[in-house]
């Protein structure tokens, strides 16, 4: 069955996922990109390319959701790791996922008015532009948005929590970003633990922390830039930074206050719920 790591565009997904591929797929916790194939991205078409050729039509897509689902627990006897961007949605009667097919749920969550920031640089977009497509209730991932090539429903950044948050088919974990940032070592020891759950897993403080030291983001950003980063956006035959700011994305000293009091005003519910405002 399949364990989601789950997140809206730009949150640290990939982040978690080079912390717990270094720590479940290496024997002495050492991170290079390639252990990131461990745990794979849905929807994507390898995924998809038994079921049908057309990448863009997101109805035609949504049909296969459950199948593929179904055929990667088929053919896994063990639990599978993938991670996501798509919302947990119902379109034309289709599930994104359901209860036969997940074990349980990991949803990293970030402050808007970061994300923001790191949306603008992945996908050369304006502030505005930016602000418009994690506003946008109807927002999909298109395949020339997308690297993996595959339509993908997204929603607007509130309903996208509410959507993984409200679930009842599986126990879920939700852990904060900035949380992360701020105390990696123990907010990775409770995914750490919540997975030992469902995955038979030797909790070892020294390897959690060898991780750790090698995933932070510094290193990170050094391995892209020395090998660059197959999951980076091409953009006018020019790689986009994929790990841009780092501890420098403060939203405090980038976004104009008209573009953070509309983030406010959009999400102040969920930003509320997450402690992100008062």
């Amino acid at each position: 069955m399949i364990v989601w790591l789950a997140s809206y565009p730009k949150s640290g997904n990939t982040w978690i996922r080079s912390l717990l591929s270094a720590y479940l797929y290496s024997k002495d916790g050492k991170f290079t990109f390639k252990l990131l194939e461990k745990i794979q991205q849905f929807p994507s078409k390898q995924y998809f390319e038994y079921f049908t050729k057309d990448f863009t039509d997101i109805k035609k897509i949504s049909d296969y959701w459950i199948p593929s689902q179904d055929k990667i627990n088929l053919i896994n006897e063990d639990v599978v790791l993938l991670k996501t961007h798509s919302a947990l949605c119902t379109l034309e009667k289709n599930q994104f996922t359901n209860k036969s097919n997940t074990k349980a749920i990991i949803y990293i969550a970030r402050d808007p008015r970061n994300l923001i920031t790191s949306l603008s640089n992945h996908y050369s977009l304006s502030l505005k532009d930016s602000l418009d497509f994690m506003s946008n209730k109807n927002k999909m991932i298109t395949p020339n948005e997308h690297q993996f090539g595959i339509a993908t429903v997204l929603g607007d950044w509130s309903e996208h929590y509410k959507s993984w948050k409200n679930s009842n088919i599986a126990p879920i974990l939700i852990i904060k970003y900035e949380d992360l940032l701020k105390d990696t070592i123990s907010t990775f020891t409770s995914v750490i633990n919540f997975l030992s759950s469902f995955i038979q897993i030797e909790i070892n403080k020294k390897k959690i922390m060898d991780v750790v030291d090698n995933c932070k983001f510094e290193k990170l950003s050094s391995m892209e830039k020395k090998n660059g980063f197959f999951e980076s956006v091409n953009k006018n035959n020019k790689k986009i930074a994929f790990f841009n700011l780092g501890k420098e994305n403060k939203w405090q000293s980038l976004l104009k206050p008209e573009i953070e009091n509309k983030i406010r005003k959009n999400f102040e519910k969920e930003m509320k719920e997450l402690g992100y405002i008062k």
